[in-house]
C-alpha cells in the first residue's frame, strides 16, 4: 500500500473533477459523522470519521501541536484513510494537507456554483494564507467569466506576496486595500481567516452578493456580523457539522436570527435540477464547515482515477 503525496494528488485530479466529485457525493445518501478529539489543547490529535452508503469509510487522522511553529515544523501532521464499502479494504491513505486543501476550496466553490449568480465577476478573497491560495485556484477554475480577484488581508504585505506569486499563473489577481470599498463592488465574497470578531459587516454588502465564510469552525468564531447573516438567505454545507460555530449560534444566541434561519445544506442543493435563482437584490451566505465525508469524496475521487 503506497502513502500519496501531494504532488501527486495533484497530478492527478483537478478542480473540476474534485467540485464534481463533492456534487455527486451529496447525490448519495446523508453520511454518518463521527469526531473524537484527545489530548491537551496545545497537543491534540483529532479523527474525524464518515461513511457514506456507495462509497464506503474514511478516516482522517490529524496531530495538531500549536507549539511546533516555534521549531521550524508544521503544525499538522496526518492522513486520510479510505476503505471499501463492499469489504473494508484499505484503498488508500493519503496525506491529509493535499485532501484538506482540495475538500476546503471545492466545498466552497461547489456553494457559490449554486448560490451565486452566474455573471458574477469579482471576487473578493479575505485572507492570504495557504487556502487564499487555493480558493483563488479554485474559483478561476470554475468561474471562468471571472474579472477580477482581490485579496485582502489584515497584514498588506501578505496579500501582496500571494498576489504576486499567484499573477504567475496568469490570474487577474489584486491587493486590496480597502476592504469596504472593495466589497461595495463584490459579486462573491470568499473569507478564510481565524476571525473571532465579525470582519464582514452587514452594511458593506451590495444586494445579489454571494458571500463564502469558512473560517468559523468554534463556538466563539466569526467572519460576519449579526446583520449579515439576519439579512441572507443562509446555507451551510451539512447541518450537522456547522450546528455549533459561532458564525450561526452567536446570532441566534442574541435573537438576531431564528432557530429555522438556515435554509438547507449542500445535500438539498444539489438536488435542485439547476443552480440556485435569486432576484438581485438577494445575499446568499454559505458556511463552509468541512468535514470527514469531504475528505472520503475527495480520496474516492484520486483513488478511482489512480485505478484503486
Amino acid at each position: 500500500m503506497n502513502f500519496l503525496d501531494d504532488a501527486q494528488v495533484r497530478n492527478t485530479i483537478n478542480w473540476q473533477e474534485a467540485v464534481a466529485a463533492l456534487r455527486n457525493g451529496h447525490l448519495l445518501p446523508r453520511a454518518q459523522l463521527h469526531d473524537v478529539l484527545i489530548g491537551p489543547p496545545q497537543a491534540m490529535l483529532l479523527n474525524r470519521t464518515a461513511r457514506i452508503e456507495g462509497l464506503g469509510y474514511g478516516v482522517k487522522v490529524e496531530s495538531v501541536f500549536n507549539e511546533n511553529a516555534s521549531k521550524g515544523l508544521p503544525n499538522t501532521h496526518g492522513a486520510v484513510l479510505a476503505y471499501s464499502p463492499d469489504n473494508g479494504i484499505l484503498r488508500g491513505v493519503i496525506d491529509s494537507h493535499v485532501i484538506t486543501d482540495f475538500k476546503t476550496a471545492t466545498d466552497s466553490v461547489l456553494g457559490a456554483s449554486l448560490l451565486a449568480r452566474p455573471e458574477s465577476k469579482h471576487l473578493v478573497i479575505i485572507g492570504a494564507g495557504r487556502v487564499a491560495k487555493n480558493l483563488s485556484q479554485a474559483y478561476s477554475a470554475l468561474f471562468p467569466q471571472l474579472e477580477k480577484i482581490s485579496i485582502w488581508a489584515r497584514q498588506i504585505e501578505q496579500a501582496t506576496k500571494l498576489v504576486d506569486e499567484l499573477k504567475r499563473l496568469g490570474l487577474p489577481i489584486h491587493v486590496a486595500s480597502d476592504l469596504p470599498a472593495t466589497l461595495a463592488t463584490a459579486d462573491i465574497v470568499s473569507s478564510a481567516t481565524m476571525a473571532t470578531q465579525p470582519i464582514i459587516l452587514g452594511e458593506w454588502i451590495r444586494s445579489g452578493t454571494h458571500v463564502d465564510l469558512i473560517g468559523a469552525f468554534t463556538p466563539d468564531m466569526r467572519e460576519a456580523d449579526d446583520e449579515l447573516i439576519a439579512r441572507a438567505n443562509l446555507y451551510v454545507d451539512n447541518l450537522e457539522t456547522t450546528q455549533h460555530v459561532g458564525e450561526i449560534t452567536i446570532p441566534m444566541k442574541a435573537g438576531a436570527i431564528p432557530s429555522d434561519h438556515v435554509m438547507g445544506d449542500l445535500y438539498d442543493l444539489v438536488k435542485i435540477d439547476r443552480p440556485y435563482s435569486k432576484p438581485n437584490h438577494d445575499i446568499t451566505v454559505f458556511k463552509n464547515g468541512g468535514g470527514a465525508h469531504l475528505d472520503l469524496m475527495i480520496a474516492d475521487c484520486v483513488l478511482k482515477k489512480m485505478g484503486q
